[in-house]
């Protein structure tokens, strides 16, 4: 069932859970950079750039609040479609390129059961580089109305740590929270066979708004 929220509800914006180890370091020593910078001058210099770091990761780490679309597949990721692949088995793999600037909160794309979160280890090539198949990735599957579902989170270049929020095993409602790639990133989802795309390549998308799938 989709979720329903307030328009005050859809205007809040939280912090992402896992942001913590990023945001708390950056956080303090902009506090305490702007704290010496009122009594010396000289600690300007190093105020400014700490201060605009912590205000990006501010910025990066947000996870606003969404009204979830209603359709059979949605998007679990902010970004741009950058390949719309057929594959052997009959599924499209629809693969959407995550830029520092994108909410970075990936959400479940249908309900059902968690049925596997596996951790693949792997390197770091820049997410949009053909490379990246070989990157560090976290592989799911849901179990759902329309079969087994894969989705993969890849890491990129920069995004070193992918933090799932829910384990193997959990009931999950189309749209919610379940998991964070810190710094630009990849989300693919295979369209089971049958299910035709609606987005097409270069098309950006909104986790939980968009809608992956064609009537």
């Amino acid at each position: 069932m989709p979720h329903s929220h307030s328009s005050a509800q859809r205007g809040r914006v939280r912090l992402a859970r896992g942001a913590s180890p990023w945001l708390l370091p950056t956080v303090a020593a902009a506090a305490v950079s702007l704290t010496r910078a009122r009594r010396s001058g000289r600690w300007t210099a190093v105020a400014v750039p700490t201060t605009a770091l912590a205000a990006g990761m501010l910025w990066f780490f947000r996870d606003p609040e969404r009204e979830i679309t209603q359709g059979r597949v949605i998007s679990p990721a902010d970004g741009v479609v950058q390949s719309i692949m057929p594959w052997k088995d009959g599924r499209t793999r629809v693969a959407i390129f995550m830029s520092p600037l994108n909410v970075h909160v990936n959400r479940a794309p249908l309900a059902g059961t968690v049925t596997s979160v596996e951790h693949i280890p792997g390197g770091f090539v820049p997410a949009f580089n053909k490379e990246s198949e070989n990157n560090e990735r976290v592989v799911w599957h849901f179990d759902t109305e329309l079969g087994n579902i894969e989705m993969v989170q890849i890491a990129g270049a920069v995004a070193r740590r992918i933090v799932p929020y829910v384990p193997a095993g959990t009931k999950i409602e189309q749209g919610e929270r379940i998991g964070l790639i810190r710094f630009g990133s990849r989300v693919d989802i295979y369209l089971p066979e049958g299910i035709e795309s609606a987005v097409e390549v270069g098309q950006t998308t909104t986790a939980g708004v968009t809608r992956l799938d064609r009537d």
